[in-house]
Order: C-alpha cells, then structure tokens, then sequence
C-alpha cells in the first residue's frame, strides 16, 4: 500500500469522526444541559442551604451537610405518624405499588379482550386510547367535577337521585378514599400504554400452541394460565419496572386532584411543597435524592432477584 494510499484512509477516518462529532455534539448539549447537570446541581443544592435570600448566588450557599436531610426525616409529613398518617415516604410506596398493579391488572384485561376478533374492534382500540392521550389538564378537571362535593357535582348528584346518599359526600376530601380514588384515576389513565404493549405481545405468540391445547383438552383458564401468562411475563415484568418508575415520580395527577392533601401526599408533591411554597430548595433538593434512592433500591432488587427467577423459569 502506498503512502498515498494510507493518507487517504486516515484522512478519510479523521473526516468521518469529524462527522459523527458533529452530529452527536448538538444532542450531547442538549442532554446535559436538560438532564445531567440539573441532576449534578441537585445533588449539590441538596447539601447547601439554598433559599431565596441566596437564589442568586447559589455557588456560594453554606455547605450544611446532610442537615438537609435530617429535616426531611424529621418533618412529620416525610415519616410515618400512624394509621391515620401514613407519611409521604410510605404513601408513595403504597400509590406507586397499588397503581401500578392495578394498571397492568386493568390493561391486560383490556388486551385480552381487544385481541379477539369482533366487528368495530379498530374503533374500540381507538376509545381505549383517550384516557392516555388525553391532556392530564383536562381529564384531571373532569374527575374533579365529576367528584365535586356539591350536590351539583355529577357523582353525588346521581346518587342523591337514586336515594343512595341524603347529604353531598366530599369525595377527594376523605383521608382514605381520596388516595384510592386517586389510584384509580391512576390505573385509568394509564392502562392504554399496558394495553398496547400486552396486546403487542399477544399478536405475536404462536396460534398453534393454543390448537394444540384445544386438541388435549385444555380449558380456556388452562391456556391462559400455561400458554398466554408464561408468554408475556418478560412484557409484564418491563412494564411493571417503567410504570412503577413513572408512578413513583408523578407529581401532575395527585396535584390536580388534590393538592397533596387528605392523605394523598407523596414524595414529589414534598418536594414541590419544600422547595416552591417554603422556598427551601436545599431541603427540595434532598427529598427528591430521597426519592431517588428509594426507587433505585427496588430497582436493583427487581433486576437481580425478580428478572432473574423470571429468566431461570
């Protein structure tokens, strides 16, 4: 090979890296000015006493340790006060495992039911869709009126009408129905995106495995439990794992239906309290590291211990 040659090959190679340079760098800036250094100055806000009488030099805030922390820990709406106050910390836990349950129980009903032939099956899919794709502002407007605690609102006007209840009931008001009310607005709202990756996954198993479970005699229960289920646990246990992720840092849905209040509070609803009505962002910071921890425990507990009996079986 000629020098020639070999000049033209590493120019060549330089020019391409130049390239792939290029077309990351716009998508790395972007990445980590909008998610990396924002983690990076959480975590550093969260050991500093941040407020607003420093908010414009915050580089140079006092380094107070983990004193951040000590107060979310000490704040009796982070810990667990009784049975009737769960905390923040245990109500999120409680929300995120509950919700998400019952939105992979919901969405894999309706995908059960979806993928079987009917006429009008592509419009039923469609409506199961709105829920999803629905604006969280509208949607979580609609609950509230229809849950309205005046007699004017939709659910107790029903009731009333049906003899039911005498006296207009303060649904998202009561310590204990307001959080399974918002766990089923939860499971509503998002059991379409458990739907469409059940119903995927559905499509795609192997007809002939149930004809030949029709041929031996199995019930519909028996091939649902030893066909379709071992079939889609790997969809189910990534499913589990994203919306547990995604309920575990809801913030909009629990805020617009009730503030937080009566029972509902969770953990970024604490931090949205700590760091935009108190203005303490040192101690806003330090509960969502919390939340961060937590979340990162179940998920190498998921990966190591659940993922791996699911792959041995």
């Amino acid at each position: 090979m000629s020098l020639a040659t070999k000049y033209k090959e590493v120019s060549l190679q330089a020019r391409e890296t130049r390239l792939a340079w290029s077309l990351i760098l716009p998508t790395a800036l972007i990445v980590f000015g909008l998610v990396i250094f924002p983690a990076i100055l959480s975590v550093w806000v969260s050991f500093h006493n941040v407020g607003l009488h420093n908010l414009n030099d915050v580089f140079n805030a006092p380094f107070v340790g983990f004193e951040n922390y000590r107060k979310v820990f000490d704040d009796f709406a982070f810990k667990f006060q009784g049975w009737n106050n769960w905390g923040a910390a245990v109500t999120s836990i409680i929300y995120s495992f509950t919700a998400t349950t019952l939105t992979i129980i919901v969405g894999l009903i309706a995908a059960l039911l979806l993928n079987r032939p009917f006429r009008g099956r592509g419009l039923a899919r469609a409506m199961f869709l709105f829920p999803y794709v629905a604006p969280i502002v509208s949607v979580a407007f609609v609950w509230r009126w229809i849950l309205d605690p005046r007699p004017s609102g939709v659910l107790n006007d029903v009731l009333m009408r049906l003899g039911f209840i005498e006296l207009p009931k303060a649904y998202l008001s009561t310590r204990g129905l307001a959080l399974l009310l918002v766990i089923i607005f939860e499971a509503w709202r998002y059991f379409p995106f458990a739907m469409l990756m059940i119903l995927a996954r559905l499509q795609a198993i192997d007809k002939t495995m149930y004809e030949a479970a029709e041929v031996d005699g199995a019930s519909t229960w028996q091939k649902f439990l030893n066909i379709t289920l071992p079939e889609l646990r790997y969809v189910l246990g990534a499913i589990f794992l994203l919306r547990l992720m995604w309920t575990f840092n809801k913030f909009d849905d629990i805020f617009l239906l009730t503030g937080g209040g009566f029972g509902t509070k969770v953990l970024p609803v604490l931090t949205y309290e700590f760091s935009f009505r108190l203005f303490d962002f040192g101690r806003g910071a330090a509960t969502a590291m919390i939340l961060l921890l937590i979340l990162v425990v179940f998920m190498v507990f998921y990966v190591r211990v659940v993922m791996r009996n699911v792959e041995e079986t």
